[in-house]
């Protein structure tokens, strides 16, 4: 399940943060900056997965964000709209970074024998309980597999599975088909758990 923007944090009302901010409020400003920074980091860490280009999407979504404040009507909720801005931001700076040479997803995909039975078949997995990793190790295990993963498989995968995308929304973003997304998720998924395998198989320690 996807993290969501939390909407009020803590004491905050969003409503009344918004409204504060429409009416040029430089202290409601700060707050929203100081409220929802941390969690914005983490969504376009995910997606551009270095710190900096990070940094640089999340000072790139709240300037976007405020320069069209006054537009904003309220349809969706502060966090989301946010979210949304961020995501957008995260992207931008994916595309326009030097690309550098990836790993082909091939790799990692099922492998057909002369046959057409499937050449090392997935094992089922161990109970969550008895995987023998700390809850954040395995949450560190997954995040580093995931980086592992060709950029356009990562990022599919990322706003899909992760941000909570649905597949119109994330074929709009990418500009491509709705088909291409799901082909591209799929073959994201059967990769990923490849990388997995290894260290969640039962019977493997």
């Amino acid at each position: 399940m996807a993290d969501t923007i939390p909407d009020s944090p803590g004491d905050v009302d969003a409503v009344a943060l918004l409204a504060r901010m429409q009416q040029g409020d430089e202290a409601a400003y700060a707050t929203c900056v100081r409220i929802y920074t941390g969690r914005l980091l983490m969504v376009a860490r995910r997606i551009v997965s270095n710190e900096e280009d990070a940094r640089d999407a999340v000072q790139d979504g709240f300037l976007a964000a405020f320069k069209n404040i006054g537009s904003f009507e309220g349809r969706a909720q502060l966090g989301t709209w946010l979210h949304r801005i961020v995501v957008n931001a995260a992207l931008g700076r994916l595309r326009r970074r030097q690309r550098h040479p990836e790993r082909s997803i091939e790799e990692l995909l099922p492998h057909f024998g002369d046959d057409e039975h499937q050449i090392d078949p997935p094992a089922p997995w161990k109970d969550a309980g008895d995987v023998g990793l700390e809850r954040q190790e395995s949450r560190e295990l997954v995040r580093r597999s995931i980086e592992k993963l060709p950029e356009i498989y990562r990022t599919v995968l990322v706003l899909r599975d992760i941000e909570g995308l649905d597949t119109e929304e994330t074929a709009r973003m990418l500009g491509t088909a709705t088909g291409v997304i799901k082909t591209r998720l799929h073959r994201a998924r059967q990769a990923l758990r490849a990388l997995l395998d290894p260290y969640f198989r039962q019977g493997e320690s």
